[in-house]
């Protein structure tokens, strides 16, 4: 069973200053909205990124207008997809940015899953790799029309060459996950999902 996760990125403090100057001054838990990243996921973003600080989010690029597009989508079709949020590093980060992204379907989903992610047990589906990990869960009543439930999922990926953490990559698998599960929890709350199978903290031990 894997242990907690356990966060630390060492580089980052020493290049707060450098960053801030640069314009990049933003708190994790202050990105896309500021009700998408918690503090867990902030310290998860540091292990990916190693960095503390991060660019401004845009306007539109929020858990809540996420929710919006969804729900408009969700009044017409059961099927889509569309961005949340881009989160920046600084010059120099070993990740280009982070993606975060959410797709909805009609059915639950099937098969084994792409075998690079680990499976963990968060919603209908979770798994994560060393480079990306999503969160899938059904998501009924709220904002969305109808009873028939729609089967979301949030998809985190790294842009730009990630670099290992003490070579150990099973920190980066837990980072990601983190992030993709706060993120899922932002989005469930935001549309007013009926319970979405969903811990309040993220379920890190692989199936």
């Amino acid at each position: 069973m894997a242990g907690p996760l356990v966060l630390t990125a060492c580089a980052a403090r020493g290049g707060t200053a450098d960053a801030s100057e640069a314009g990049i001054s933003v708190e994790a838990e202050r990105l896309c909205g500021g009700t998408a990243v918690s503090v867990r996921a902030g310290d998860a973003l540091e292990v990916i990124t190693g960095a503390a600080l991060f660019a401004a989010s845009g306007e539109k690029a929020t858990v809540e207008a996420a929710a919006r597009e969804l729900v408009r989508m969700g009044a017409s079709t059961a099927i889509g997809n569309g961005d949340i949020c881009r989160i920046l590093p600084p010059a120099g980060s070993p990740v280009e940015e982070v993606r975060v992204t959410w797709e909805m379907s009609a059915g639950e989903p099937q098969g084994a899953g792409a075998p690079r992610f680990t499976a963990l047990p968060m919603g209908e589906r979770a798994g994560a790799a060393g480079d990306g990990a999503f969160v899938a869960f059904a998501c009924t009543g709220g904002d969305l029309p109808g009873d028939a439930p729609r089967h979301l999922r949030v998809v985190v990926q790294k842009g730009g060459t990630p670099v290992v953490p003490d070579g150990d990559e099973r920190r980066l698998r837990e980072a990601y996950a983190t992030v993709a599960h706060s993120f899922a929890l932002a989005l469930a709350g935001e549309i007013g999902c009926r319970p979405a199978d969903l811990p309040a903290e993220p379920s890190l031990s692989p199936l």
